[in-house]
């Protein structure tokens, strides 16, 4: 009987989008907010704008093969400012700063179409929910949830950045059970990629992978298809989940 259903947020609960010159503005925004505080890095926003995308890919790499986030002012330091010479020490009182306005304001983000009405209609049912996401931030898994009106739905916020362990290790799915004290049997997840969230649920033996569709990330999944790793479903809308989990759960009446 599944009793809890979890959710990736980027990709799932929403989906980012990066206009032209999107990059560009952010990379201005970046170095705006570390001159504020006394950081004037001689680069201009178009050239960080690179760097920043070649540095966050290789630190994409780094913990693809390690399954491990670092803490923030180690990223910024070793990764995304690497080569300016921002030390650790220097960043750290800023590290959670900058990650939030990196997660939350890098990419235009638009919530998924029935986003609320779907958690009232599980809460309606007598499903728990919580939210399992890889991002650097500490605050704004919240912060998204609180402004798309769904954080009174959502039991747990099992995060990376808190963790220091990113999907699709199992370990971080673990942690999700034993804070919700439920079994993998008793649990389903729903998820963009094949890379980090049907891979991690399967790793972690739920009883239930959905996959919304998500082409703007499909490249991060290539080669991976015929992988062997496959979701149970595979949706184009969050509604479409409630009327899957009472199948489910009938099924097993």
């Amino acid at each position: 009987m599944i009793k809890a259903v979890l959710f990736d947020l980027g990709g799932t609960l929403h989906v980012a989008s990066s206009p032209a010159g999107r990059a560009e503005w952010f990379a201005a925004r970046l170095l705006d907010r570390l001159a504020d505080y006394g950081y004037k890095l001689d680069v201009d926003p178009g050239r960080m704008a690179v760097v920043l995308h070649d540095n966050s890919e290789e630190y994409k790499h780094m913990t693809e093969q390690s399954l491990a986030e670092l803490p923030q002012a180690r990223i910024w330091s070793e990764y995304y400012l690497k080569g300016f010479g921002l030390t650790v020490e220097q960043l750290e009182p800023i590290a959670e700063e900058l990650s939030f306005i990196y997660d939350y304001e890098r990419p235009r983000v638009m919530r998924r179409p029935h986003l609320a009405e779907t958690m009232q209609r599980l809460q309606n049912m007598g499903i728990r929910m919580g939210i399992i996401s890889n991002i650097i931030s500490t605050s704004v898994v919240p912060h998204f949830l609180q402004e798309y009106g769904i954080l009174q739905y959502m039991e747990c916020q099992i995060m990376s950045s808190v963790t220091g362990i990113r999907k699709p290790s199992p370990e971080i799915f673990r942690i999700a059970e034993k804070d919700m004290d439920l079994s993998p049997e008793e649990l389903a997840y729903v998820g963009d990629t094949i890379s980090r969230d049907v891979r991690g649920a399967r790793n972690a033996g739920w009883r239930l992978m959905i996959q919304i569709s998500n082409p703007g990330i499909a490249f991060r999944d290539a080669g991976l298809e015929k992988s062997g790793y496959l979701p149970d479903y595979r949706i184009e809308d969050l509604a479409e989940i409630p009327d899957i989990i009472r199948k489910e759960n009938r099924e097993e009446d």
